[in-house]
């Protein structure tokens, strides 16, 4: 298995993270959302490199003890290699250190394999929202994971 690395999204990712976005999502995220979303202090953008390459990617806005996971891709070369879930713990460990006792997610209902990865660590489905991705139109299973805090 190829070695990772995860460390926080710099501008200097965000041109690779964007191919990645454009190359996963039909409604995709631009440069600029991404510059915007990693620059600021409350959120958490995270990347995985392989080399010097960036496998995956992952984001959450943190907000009053809640995060929100917006953004998780794993560039198609690099997935079923542990890449997602490295991302998704590393990202719930900083949002601890910010105090974030609750995640959220919505992921596209036929995905099955998000869903998947997400029940193995520890997200719930907590409801539905209906037509929520376009391109095509599809539900959004809405998860979520919480813990309380000693």
């Amino acid at each position: 298995m190829e070695q990772f690395q995860i460390r926080e999204m710099r501008e200097t990712d965000i041109a690779q993270v964007e191919a990645i976005e454009q190359e996963i999502f039909s409604v995709p995220w631009s440069e600029k959302s991404f510059l915007s979303a990693c620059t600021t202090p409350e959120n958490i953008y995270l990347v995985c490199l392989a080399g010097e390459e960036v496998a995956g990617y992952c984001g959450l806005w943190s907000v009053l003890g809640e995060g929100n996971i917006t953004n998780m891709a794993v560039a198609e070369k690099y997935r079923r290699n542990g890449v997602a879930e490295a991302l998704m713990k590393e990202m719930e460990e900083r949002g601890r250190q910010k105090d974030v006792t609750i995640f959220f997610l919505e992921v596209r209902e036929s995905n099955d394999a998000a869903r998947r990865l997400y029940e193995k660590m520890g997200y719930e489905q907590i409801g539905v929202r209906k037509n929520f991705y376009e391109k095509p139109a599809e539900n959004a299973i809405i998860m979520s994971k919480g813990w309380r805090t000693a």
